[in-house]
């Protein structure tokens, strides 16, 4: 292991320990992954020094890699045991994507920007990773050939919850969704049988899920 690989696997350690243990996630699953998965290769090289910080980072396009802590806790919620099919809406970086791959037995990922598609896929396959499957689409319509879903994940905010990602889940399935235009809310729902429980979690800001222009 070189000396710049020591440090980045130190700086992961901080940033599990410091910036998301001490805020309450305690899934071991989720933490290991989050202490394995190489969140510096998902940066563009010029936020290569922030790749562990405590904040989101831009990647291009207008979009985000997400703060780590709203990582772990966004998947922690989902209660993954390791045997799911999970939608994901926004691809971005691959970063989310990758932990979900640590996780659970397969990933369905939507990313509406071709760059941004092509770019995570590239380095999800570089990691190694065959349990992810990728789409271009608009994250409003899921991923319906591959429906039903354990769970869905989303990346961005619509202003309101698509009626077709709820819909795409198995009964007793799960998705976390930041719903809102200038106020938003990390909002869990989680299906039964015929009827959809909603639950808000937590004030957020997310860049917005934009659909795909006709």
């Amino acid at each position: 292991m070189s000396t710049q690989d020591v440090q980045y696997t130190m700086l992961r350690q901080r940033m599990v320990e410091e910036q998301i243990k001490r805020r309450g996630v305690r899934d071991s699953r989720v933490l290991k992954a989050m202490l394995k998965v190489p969140r510096h290769l998902f940066v563009p090289e010029s936020h290569l020094p922030y790749a562990y910080d405590d904040s989101p980072l831009p990647i291009g396009h207008g979009q985000t890699i997400s703060q780590p802590y709203i990582v772990a806790y966004m998947t922690e919620v989902l209660k993954l045991k390791g045997n799911e099919r999970v939608l994901e809406i926004g691809t971005g970086s691959g970063y989310q994507t990758a932990i979900l791959a640590e996780l659970v037995r397969e990933v369905y990922t939507v990313e509406l920007i071709p760059d941004l598609l092509i770019r995570a896929m590239e380095t999800l396959n570089s990691l190694g990773y065959t349990n992810i499957f990728y789409r271009i689409g608009d994250g409003h319509e899921g991923w319906p050939e591959q429906a039903p879903f354990d769970a869905c994940l989303v990346t961005a905010a619509p202003e309101k919850i698509p009626e077709k990602l709820p819909a795409q889940l198995k009964p007793g399935g799960r998705m976390i969704i930041p719903v809102g235009s200038w106020f938003q809310e990390l909002i869990l729902i989680e299906k039964h049988e015929n009827r959809f429980v909603k639950k808000t979690l937590l004030p957020v800001r997310f860049v917005p899920l934009i659909r795909r222009e006709d």
